[in-house]
């Protein structure tokens, strides 16, 4: 059952990828479908984009914890990127085409991750250290570990993520 704060959301969000689309078709020179919207994204995601399937996915949590965000970056963020497939075809997630569709049509900073508190999405953690800080790992991606069908390194000094012990896990 839904909420009438949730159904008024649903027609922000609907009426925010109108005007964006708008702007994308006069822009464009051409006509784009409307995306459907679906409300099914799990864990620390804001929202996903399928490209094919001309979709976007939303994390109902977060949207009802940051709704005026999410109507103002959430939704193009994701909308820049069917756009750019629909124009563009497969190019790089937040890529040149990307960046010019939120900054200089949507006139809208092209960030690439949100800064959500996800205390209430995100699962057990599990903490791994490298050679210059320990991360927290999602029980996803603790288990490849387990099961050795992945390795994870740091973005910052390129280390092998190493699991510190069981008194390092986070409910």
């Amino acid at each position: 059952m839904q909420t009438a704060d949730f159904r008024q959301l649903k027609m922000q969000i609907q009426r925010r990828i109108s005007a964006c689309l708008q702007l994308a078709e006069t822009h464009f020179q051409r006509p784009f479908p409307m995306p459907m919207v679906c409300y099914e994204v799990r864990g620390v995601k804001a929202g996903v984009a399928y490209l094919q399937q001309n979709i976007i996915k939303l994390n109902r949590t977060l949207l009802l914890e940051n709704p005026q965000a999410f109507i103002q970056q959430v939704v193009p963020h994701e909308l820049a990127h069917l756009l750019v497939y629909q124009v563009f075809g497969r190019v790089k997630p937040h890529g040149k085409e990307w960046q010019a569709i939120m900054q200089h049509l949507f006139q809208l900073p092209a960030d690439t991750c949100h800064q959500f508190d996800v205390q209430s999405v995100q699962g057990k953690t599990y903490a791994y250290q490298c050679g210059c800080q320990i991360h927290q790992l999602s029980q996803r991606r603790h288990n490849k570990i387990v099961r050795e069908s992945a390795v994870y390194l740091c973005r910052i000094c390129g280390g092998k993520l190493e699991f510190c012990d069981e008194d390092h896990i986070f409910a």
